[in-house]
Order: structure tokens, then C-alpha cells, then sequence
């Protein structure tokens, strides 16, 4: 399935945002999500559903001064 990440389109097999996370590379790190501009927690993630053409935006945390 076509997915948008951050506005750059890639081709997962994955049913779930979690499984599509996990594909791209971001298993394991302190991030936000959101799937088609709705805010999805981290305990939500597994039983998101994805769909051909969703938006998924992840942000992750930076630290600065």
C-alpha cells in the first residue's frame, strides 16, 4: 500500500501504524504520530488501521538551548 510520510510516499506492507512505523525505522524511538492530522498515542499505534494514501506524520523530540 502507498502511504505518506511526512509528505514523502512510500510503498509498506503493513496493516497497522505500528507495523508501518516499525518498516521504516522508527522502532524503538520517542516520537509523535498522527494519521491524517488526528493525534494517535504511542499505546494506540498497534491497533491504528492504515489505508492506502494515509498521511502519517511522526515528529520526534529535539533538545536545544
Amino acid at each position: 500500500m502507498r502511504i505518506f510520510l511526512n509528505d514523502d510516499a512510500h510503498e509498506v506492507d503493513a496493516a497497522t501504524l505500528a507495523a508501518a512505523l516499525d518498516a521504516l525505522g522508527f522502532a524503538g524511538r520517542k516520537i509523535a504520530t498522527a494519521v491524517n492530522g488526528r493525534f494517535v498515542a504511542a499505546p494506540a499505534r498497534p491497533s491504528t488501521k492504515l489505508a492506502d494514501g494515509d498521511r502519517i506524520e511522526v515528529v520526534a523530540p529535539m533538545q536545544g538551548g
